[in-house]
Order: C-alpha cells, then structure tokens, then sequence
C-alpha cells in the first residue's frame, strides 16, 4: 500500500483489507470471526468514547464513574466487589475511582453490616440526582445511536450480543477481578 493509500485508508477499508489479506495471503480460512470481534470492539469503542466526550467530561466525570453511580442507582447499596463486577471493573480499579466518588459526596462507603470485613456502597441523595440527571441526558444520546437500527433489529443485536457472550464458560474467558 503506497503511502496516499494508506492515509486514505479508514479503520472499516482497513478491516476489509485485512480480512482480504489474512485469507489470502496468510492462509486464514474463517476471518469472518476476525472482522465480527474488530467491528464489535470499534463500535462498542465508538459510542464509549462519545458518550464520555459529549456526555460524562462536560459534567466533570469520566466513564468509569458513571458506570459506578449507575450500578449502585439501579441496583442500590452492594458490596464494593459485587460493585465492581456489575460495573465491568476491576476491584482495584473500582477502589480508586470511589475515593473521589466519596470525597465529592455521591457515594457512601461503609463497612459491610454483616461482614465487617467488606466494603459496602451507596448513593447519596446528591449521587442519586447526580446520577438521574446525567442519564437523562445519556438517554437521550443512547436513543439517537440505536436511532439507526429498527426497534426489530435491536432487538437482533440484543439477542445475539447475548448468545455471543453470555454463559462463555467453554471458552474460560478471563475476567476482571
């Protein structure tokens, strides 16, 4: 590829590319596989970042954190490590991210009445309106995104995100701990 081509080149003329490159000149028999994973993680990396950007940033919090205050809005006050597995964290990770979350006067953190060896999380009023008043905004963001599917194939992709990676024990993939 000549260096024009190249800068002309967008990530999904790239995917195309490379699957033409993998099965033709590498010998790969099934890059379906390949260009499903690629798109899946770019466009799950897309709406990420542009939720963050237009949404999270301009009201002075990042993604990780809203994914906190969500899961403890929705699912009310839960140890932090059943926290930080709904949240798609890491318990590290979860524990860096509440301390500001504390400090800033959205998230109580307690010990665990009936382990006094965890650590249990929930919202505070100012968390719990926080919170509302950022998803509805997000909301409206998540409706214009999946604007562009049918309510039909919306429902498709619901249905076979989840047969993709639900219950994947036969893989033994890992997860965040």
């Amino acid at each position: 590829m000549n260096r024009r081509a190249a800068q002309e080149t967008t990530f999904w003329s790239f995917v195309a590319r490379a699957r033409e490159r993998l099965a033709q000149e590498h010998g790969y028999q099934d890059v379906l596989a390949t260009e499903l994973l690629l798109k899946l993680n770019r466009a799950s990396g897309i709406v990420t970042y542009d939720l963050e950007a237009s949404v999270h940033r301009p009201r002075g919090r990042a993604w990780s954190a809203f994914r906190i205050l969500y899961v403890l809005w929705l699912a009310g006050p839960l140890e932090a490590k059943k926290a930080a597995e709904l949240a798609g964290l890491s318990r590290a990770a979860l524990s860096n991210l509440v301390g500001p979350l504390v400090a800033d006067g959205v998230v109580h953190r307690e010990r665990d009445p009936d382990d006094g060896r965890a650590v249990r999380l929930s919202l505070t009023p100012a968390g719990t309106d926080e919170i509302a008043a950022t998803f509805r905004i997000q909301h409206e963001r998540e409706i214009a995104w999946a604007g562009a599917l049918s309510r039909q194939e919306q429902k498709t992709l619901i249905a076979l995100l989840d047969k993709l990676v639900a219950d994947r024990d036969d893989l033994g993939p890992r997860r965040r701990s």
